[in-house]
């Protein structure tokens, strides 16, 4: 049963990644923003499985996770690089 809900987990976190890009949350580019997304999944189904640590079902941990990690990383300062690199 944890072989699927990582696995799908991993595909809602994708598609978190992805939408955050669609929707304009983030400026990352749509392949950074659904690796940072992946990551923030992985780290947060390790907590699960390791600690007990869960806020519900593995798809609301993959929403959560994944949202978590794109707020995180600082987005502003990505974009201010790119703009001084130009």
């Amino acid at each position: 049963m944890g072989f699927f809900a990582f696995f799908g987990s991993l595909m809602i976190g994708g598609i978190v990644g992805w939408l955050s890009e669609k929707w304009g949350l983030t400026r990352n580019g749509v392949l950074a923003s659904v690796i940072i997304a992946l990551g923030g999944v992985i780290l947060l189904f390790m907590a699960r499985v390791m600690f007990h640590l869960s806020f519900g079902s593995p798809g609301l941990d993959a929403i959560i996770g994944g949202a978590g990690a794109l707020l995180l990383v600082p987005t502003e300062a990505a974009q201010r690089a790119r703009r001084k690199r130009k």
